[in-house]
C-alpha cells in the first residue's frame, strides 16, 4: 500500500480536528483513508474501529473521574448495540465465505452515515434546544428507545465505523434532555468504548485490520488530539463544527455516488 509515510500526517490532520470540535474521528478517518490511500472500504473500517477503541480510553477515563458517565444509559444503549454489532459481523462473514462483494455495499452505506453526521451536526443547538420536549417522551420511554437507537448504532458502526460519536450524542440529547452537556459527551463516549472494541475485534476475525496503517494512525493521531484540544478555546467552534460538517456532507455524497 503507497505513502506509508504519510499515515502519521493523516492520523495528525483527524487528531486536530477531533480536538478542536470533539467529533470527526471515524467519521473524517475512514472516508480520508478510502479517498486519499485508496484503501478497500471493509479494511479502512476494520483498522479505524481499532484505532478508535485505544483512542477514547483516555476521554472515558477523565470523564468518569468528573462523574460525567451515566452508567445505566450506556448499558442500555450497550444492550442493544453489541448484539446488533455482533450480528452484523456474522452476517459480513457470511457474505465473505460466499464471495459477495462487501465493499459495494459498505461504500453508499458509508456515505449515508456521514450525510446523517453531518446533519447532526449542522443541527447541535436545535436538538439541545428541543430535547425531549420534541417528542415528549416519559423516560420509561426515552429507556426502551436508547436500546432501539444502540442497535441502530450497532449496525452503522460495524459497518462503516460512523455514528459513534455525533449521532450518538444527538440522540441522547433527544432522548435525555435534562443530562448536561459533559454528561451526554461522557456517557455516549463511555458507550462507544465497548461497541468500537466488539466491531473491532469482529473485523479483526474477518482479516479487515492493516497494523502499519493502525500504528501510522496511532502516531499522529496522539499529538494532534493534544494539540487541537489546547488551542480549541481560541477558534471558533462554530465556524469549525460547519467546515467540518460540511466536508462530511460532500465526502458522504461522493461515497453515494461511488458506491
Amino acid at each position: 500500500m503507497p505513502f506509508e509515510s504519510l499515515y502519521p500526517v493523516v492520523g495528525l490532520i483527524v487528531g486536530l480536528i477531533v480536538g478542536l470540535t470533539g467529533v470527526g474521528g471515524g467519521s473524517l478517518m475512514t472516508p480520508a483513508l478510502v479517498f486519499l490511500f485508496r484503501v478497500p472500504v471493509d479494511i479502512a473500517v476494520g483498522t479505524d474501529l481499532i484505532f478508535a477503541s485505544l483512542t477514547k480510553i483516555a476521554g472515558v477515563t477523565a470523564h468518569s473521574a468528573r462523574g460525567n458517565i451515566h452508567w445505566r444509559i450506556v448499558t442500555r444503549l450497550a444492550a442493544g448495540s453489541l448484539p446488533a454489532s455482533i450480528a452484523t459481523i456474522l452476517l459480513m462473514s457470511q457474505l465473505k465465505t460466499h464471495g459477495k462483494p462487501i465493499d459495494t455495499i459498505l461504500l453508499p452505506l458509508l456515505g449515508i452515515s456521514l450525510v446523517v453526521t453531518a446533519g447532526a451536526i449542522l443541527l447541535r443547538k436545535r436538538i439541545i434546544s428541543a430535547g425531549g420536549e420534541l417528542f415528549g417522551l416519559s423516560e420509561r420511554a426515552s429507556n426502551r428507545f436508547a436500546m432501539l437507537v444502540g442497535i441502530v448504532l450497532g449496525v452503522m458502526v460495524t459497518l462503516t465505523s460512523v455514528g459513534a460519536g455525533a449521532i450518538g450524542v444527538a440522540a441522547l440529547m433527544l432522548l435525555y434532555p435534562k443530562l448536561r452537556g459533559a454528561e451526554v459527551v461522557g456517557s455516549d463516549l463511555a458507550h462507544a468504548i465497548p461497541l468500537v472494541t466488539v466491531a473491532g475485534l469482529g473485523h479483526l476475525q474477518l482479516g479487515n485490520i492493516d497494523y502499519r496503517l493502525l500504528v501510522g494512525l496511532l502516531l499522529g493521531s496522539t499529538p494532534g488530539i493534544y494539540i487541537g484540544s489546547t488551542v480549541s478555546s481560541r477558534l471558533p467552534e462554530v465556524m469549525m463544527r460547519r467546515i467540518l460538517a460540511c466536508v462530511l456532507l460532500v465526502m458522504g455524497i461522493a461515497c453515494v455516488v461511488g458506491g
